[in-house]
């Protein structure tokens, strides 16, 4: 938190006599110099000159709760006090009642006295309410704190602790420097401070990118029940935070894939294939299955032994990213990428639930991150880590350098979840050979995702030939994507067709699914 200043706003005798003889000089130049026959344009000077006795009489130490800015204009003290103090909209209320009883004593002599007389008057409330402001001030203290960890896609809460040690009531205005990446212009929350009171207030931001996200200073604006004037005060609370992928969601899909019992009404399906793992060599006994006699084991003990396996947990299951250009398009504020990111590491977590090995292979013009499939305790800080370095690439990907790495680097036959997005049938037909050849030494899964916005083109009101050409083009957008995945599963490549919202708990249904039939 930061220390409360020790300097406190005090008038000596010394400054009190100076406000007095500026006021009673001003004074007598207006009785002396200025009437309903006189010059107009004279009465305006008397602001300035006022608003710089005032502010020449002011401390320096005024000004130690603010950020100092190494400039050349902080050598006046003058602008360094004008900067931070700024005129309500109740002093501009009163200065123009004072200028159209000015421009009416014209014609009536008593409203220009009566407007020389409100002039002082406005300036002197202006002087005492900003000498108020002065004195409230280094009572007041504001701290931020900020999560270690932003979690991408997912609203988190910033908090501010704001502190009022003095004995009068605050009004303030809460304004704080948020990312740039946010795009937030209009951030404030008003507030009241009662006397002695510490006070938290919240706001919630919602990160749409991965990366370093930089807070700035802690700006509270204070006015007193006049409302003439409001001080500014900052104090500094620069932090950089960290935005990883998703970590509410990946928590979140963690506690239901724990859930065992099936749902009412549901039934277990039954196992289609076993994936065994050589467990020990022993002696035969009745109800053993005799192709797993060992003949050598047998010759060299002159008695039957066969092989004993157990179910093998250990899968290697690798999620491959496509970090092309295509996988650049947004959906509510994130990329398809970013999505897809999130996706990988709730999947990642349930995998080293389930006791299997996860992996991690990316890839666009060029083979990127690669995390052989391991279930060591920090394996999945080290995915995490490893998502969040991910960047977009503007190129087309190389899917028959996908092939070769997936022959070469994932370590024999695995289950590839491959997330990525075909624009067009024509796209496909590119690829397709080598996702074949991919097919025949791994399971593959292919991760294709729903145009949302094309969808809700669909639902709306039809009112002529223009809507009917709309939502025929849109039909035929979604339906180009359905036989895409179509011609993906007549290839024996399993598909997930998805909206990019829903896409962990699609991902996650299928590798369950999967796993279930005992095809993982």
């Amino acid at each position: 938190m930061p220390e409360a200043p020790t300097s406190r706003f005090k008038l000596s005798v010394g400054r009190i006599i100076a406000i007095v003889v500026i006021v009673v000089v001003l004074v007598i130049r207006l009785v002396r110099s200025m009437g309903p026959d006189s010059e107009f344009y004279l009465f305006p000077l008397i602001l300035p000159v006022l608003l710089i006795g005032l502010f020449y009489v002011f401390p320096k130490g005024a000004e130690s709760t603010e950020r100092k800015e190494e400039t050349d204009w902080n050598r006046y003290r003058l602008v360094r006090h004008l900067r931070n103090i700024h005129l309500d909209n109740r002093f501009f209320l009163g200065m123009g009642v004072v200028i159209v009883l000015s421009a009416v004593g014209f014609w009536w002599s008593g409203l220009y006295y009566l407007a020389v007389f409100g002039l002082i008057g406005l300036l002197g409330a202006l002087a005492y309410d900003v000498y108020q402001l002065y004195l409230i001030a280094d009572e007041v203290t504001a701290e931020r704190r900020t999560p270690k960890v932003l979690s991408l896609s997912d609203e988190t809460a910033i908090r501010v602790m704001v502190n009022n040690r003095g004995g009068r009531l605050i009004n303030a205005l809460l304004t704080d420097e948020l990312p740039a990446e946010l795009q937030i212009r209009d951030h404030a929350i008003p507030f009241e401070l009662p006397p002695e009171t510490e006070r938290e207030l919240s706001y919630r931001i919602r990160p749409v990118s991965r990366g370093e996200y930089g807070f700035g200073a802690i700006n509270l604006f204070l006015t007193t029940k006049w409302q003439l004037a409001e001080r500014r005060l900052i104090f500094p609370a620069e932090a950089t935070v960290p935005v990883y992928p998703s970590i509410l969601q990946m928590q979140q899909f963690s506690l239901r894939a724990k859930t065992t019992v099936p749902a009412q009404g549901r039934k277990r399906l039954r196992r289609l294939a076993k994936s065994y793992e050589f467990d020990q060599i022993k002696e035969y006994v009745v109800g053993d299955d005799y192709r797993g006699i060992n003949w050598k084991a047998t010759g060299r003990r002159n008695q039957l032994m066969v092989n004993q396996y157990e179910d093998e947990r250990a899968q290697r299951v690798f999620c491959c990213i496509d970090k092309g250009r295509t996988m650049l398009m947004p959906f509510n504020g994130l990329s398809l990428l970013d999505y897809a990111i999130n996706a990988t590491l709730a999947l990642s977590n349930v995998i080293l639930t389930k006791q299997d090995r996860a992996g991690l292979l990316t890839f666009s013009d060029k083979i990127g991150t690669v995390l052989p499939a391991d279930a060591k305790p920090d394996h999945l800080r080290r995915i995490m880590e490893a998502l969040y370095r991910q960047r977009e690439q503007q190129l087309e990907s190389n899917y028959d350098l996908l092939y070769h790495a997936s022959r070469k680097l994932l370590g024999g036959r695995s289950l590839m979840i491959l997330f990525t997005n075909f624009e067009s049938n024509y796209a496909l037909d590119r690829v397709l050979p080598a996702l074949r050849r991919i097919a025949r030494a791994h399971q593959l899964v292919v991760i294709l995702f729903e145009n949302t916005e094309i969808a809700d083109l669909l639902d709306g009101p039809i009112y002529g030939p223009e809507e009917v050409y709309v939502k025929s083009t849109a039909r035929n957008f979604l339906q180009q994507r359905e036989l895409m995945a179509a011609r993906l599963r007549q290839n024996g490549i399993k598909v997930v067709l998805t909206r990019p919202e829903d896409l962990s708990g699609a991902v996650i249904n299928q590798y369950l699914e999967l796993k279930r039939r005992g095809l993982v």
